[in-house]
């Protein structure tokens, strides 16, 4: 399903999808391709790891008030270490639980159909970490627009230190955005909720809404709070 989304290319995209299969069809080619990936992008993920650690080391750290700490510096060990080998655990007790006693909780009953490539499901989705984004895809009706709008998803995180205009980082102290924070936090769950939906003119609106929020939240929302919040305080 995600190498077709590039069909939505214009001009190129079969050409593309062709050459990702390394066929016309998926065949063992693409198997080879996206194992080789898969083996990789653990080793990529290890060394990105490192080089913010090392970043950390010599850069120093936030701190959850957003304020200039020079003046007081702690040593990355222990301090660091401990901390993060302390959330490192307890992420790796909870990952073990669900892998060794609920392997199954967290997939959808229809991925475990036997693969028959004369017959697909009539409602299948992905794993529930990619939900949300899914509810993104199919709440726009025109494929290219509905593949931009999920890549697009992501890459407005980048945006935030451009269209962030308050001069306080924490939220500690910006009670207006942290309510639409909190909104936000709503509207990812409730677009994970909506993709696991079937595509029903209902669970189609509201998914619309809320990506419709989720867009306005980075793009407007980010910038207009922070103008907002600096007026009010002076």
């Amino acid at each position: 399903m995600i190498t077709s989304l590039v069909t939505a290319v214009p001009v190129v995209g079969h050409s593309i999808v062709d050459w990702l299969w390394g066929g016309f069809t998926v065949n063992n080619a693409t198997l080879n391709r996206f194992f080789s990936l898969h083996f990789v992008l653990p080793f990529v993920i290890v060394a990105l790891s490192l080089l913010h650690l090392a970043l950390l080391h010599k850069d120093g750290s936030n701190n959850p008030l957003g304020i200039d700490s020079k003046g007081d510096k702690i040593p990355f060990y222990p301090y660091f270490v401990i901390k993060d080998l302390f959330a490192f655990f307890c992420f790796l007790t909870f990952f073990c639980f669900f892998v060794f006693y609920f392997p199954n909780a967290m997939g959808h009953p229809d991925n475990y159909i036997p693969a028959d490539p004369m017959s697909t499901p009539a409602h299948i989705v992905p794993e529930w970490y990619f939900l949300p984004f899914y509810a993104i895809l199919r709440s726009i009706p025109d494929k290219l627009g509905g593949v931009a709008g999920m890549g697009g998803a992501l890459v407005i995180l980048f945006l935030i230190p451009f269209t962030n205009t308050s001069e306080i980082r924490s939220t500690t102290f910006r009670p207006i955005f942290k309510v639409f924070y909190w909104l936000l936090v709503a509207d990812f769950l409730l677009l994970g909720w909506i993709g696991q939906k079937p595509v029903k003119d209902i669970y189609v609106l509201v998914g619309q809404v809320a990506t419709v929020f989720y867009f306005l939240f980075f793009l407007v929302l980010i910038p207009a709070i922070g103008i907002i919040e600096a007026k009010v305080v002076r």
